[in-house]
């Protein structure tokens, strides 16, 4: 694998690969947004603006099945969420480029970010005693057993979205190595073409859990989360 940058101050230590390939996809996608919105024009959009309102309508169709209503503060996060790892996950395809999402460490950090968003947004749309009531169960005698299982459950989801995340893409990227390996032309296409297939669907995963997690914790009902 080729190796990206050196920290400045650091020279023996430098960037690891996973860092740079984030932070080249997160300025591609500033520069993007930038280029997009100067550009912006109502009766000659162009081609740049048809694929960022193909992408923005199509993940407002999700967020309008999952939240119903009140969505909209929420859409710029799931986006931005779900086209950054769709992104990270596509860098595979490049000769001797490492995937960023095959290391737990990316997924863990997009994880806390989400874990972190949706209850902060859970805490400002109710309320801190409203959005703790979730936690309690429906009867104040049942409080003792649904604490502990609800911060579980909650914890859990940072888990979850990790290593569902990781562990499809580093099996991706292992399949993909070793059939290169084994076979160095014509057969380890198809295994590319699965690489892309899993790196689709778990952004579009990801995504959709996001919008899951916000719709219960922003959600003024009784059910619990």
């Amino acid at each position: 694998m080729a190796r990206f940058g050196v920290h400045p101050a650091h020279p023996a230590h430098p960037i690891n690969n996973r860092l740079t390939l984030q932070l080249i996809v997160a300025a591609g996608l500033i520069l993007f947004f930038i280029y997009v919105r100067l550009r912006l024009s109502v009766e000659h959009p162009g081609k740049s603006q048809h694929l960022a309102e193909m992408v923005f309508e199509y993940v407002e169709g999700q967020a309008v099945d999952i939240m119903q209503h009140g969505y909209e503060p929420y859409l710029s996060y799931a986006t931005v969420i779900g086209v950054f790892i769709l992104l990270c996950n596509l860098m595979g395809l490049l000769p001797g480029i490492e995937t960023p999402t095959a290391s737990p460490v990316v997924p863990l950090g997009l994880a806390i970010l989400t874990f972190i968003y949706y209850n902060m947004h859970g805490l400002w749309k109710q309320g801190p005693i409203s959005y703790f009531k979730h936690f309690l169960g429906p009867v104040w005698w049942m409080t003792p057993l649904m604490l502990p299982m609800e911060i579980v459950s909650h914890l859990a989801r940072v888990l979850s979205l990790t290593v569902r995340l990781y562990a499809n893409m580093f099996a991706s990227d292992l399949l993909t190595l070793v059939f290169f390996s084994l076979f160095p032309i014509g057969l380890p296409i198809i295994f590319l073409g699965l690489h892309f297939a899993v790196a689709v669907i778990q952004s579009y995963v990801f995504m959709l859990l996001t919008l899951i997690y916000l719709t219960q914790a922003v959600s003024h009902d009784e059910a619990e989360l």
